[in-house]
């Protein structure tokens, strides 16, 4: 270390201004315990505050600390917190005084006539069901009627397209004319 020049960096972490005397920045990061690269960012600088650097000098590589905006030396431990002024006091609430009488709470409304109702929704939609299940069962009776009719006329027809065919037949060897 006596090979190379400190050089004198500052930093403010929380609640505190903080200097390290180091040969380089990689060096002055080790020194406050951070990774990642506060320069690059801007957060930590070169200083030539003179009081700062003739504290961090005399301890070479140890950060100093001292509270933000206050003008103490830096040291190991810093011994006082910023000045920081009381929070103005608030006037008192004028609307919080005076309290609005609580009403009495309401009792629960009836559900009978809504429960009623309910049920009486809940029956008819039943009952359409019921019917729509019957419609269903007539028209595929109705289905199964018309399919054998269907056949029934299907055959009859073969049965009479035969005989007509049959009858013409007859009637040509009979010598008539179509």
């Amino acid at each position: 270390m006596a090979g190379r020049k400190l050089k004198v960096f500052q930093a403010q972490f929380g609640f505190y201004d903080t200097v390290v005397a180091a040969q380089s920045q990689a060096a002055a990061l080790r020194a406050w315990g951070v990774n990642q690269n506060l320069f690059a960012s801007g957060e930590a600088t070169v200083t030539t505050d003179h009081a700062a650097v003739a504290a961090a000098t005399a301890h070479p590589e140890t950060p100093l600390r001292r509270a933000v905006g206050s003008k103490d030396p830096f040291a190991l431990e810093p011994t006082s917190l910023p000045d920081v002024p009381d929070a103005p006091k608030k006037a008192p609430d004028k609307t919080s005084a005076k309290l609005k009488p609580v009403k009495p709470a309401k009792p629960p409304a009836d559900r009978s006539k809504l429960d009623a109702a309910e049920k009486a929704l809940g029956a008819l939609d039943e009952d359409r069901k019921r019917e729509e299940a019957d419609f269903r069962r007539e028209a595929e009776d109705l289905e199964a009627r018309r399919m054998a009719a269907q056949s029934g006329y299907v055959e009859a027809r073969k049965a009479a397209t035969s005989k007509v065919v049959d009858a013409r037949i007859a009637f040509r060897k009979a010598g008539g004319a179509n």
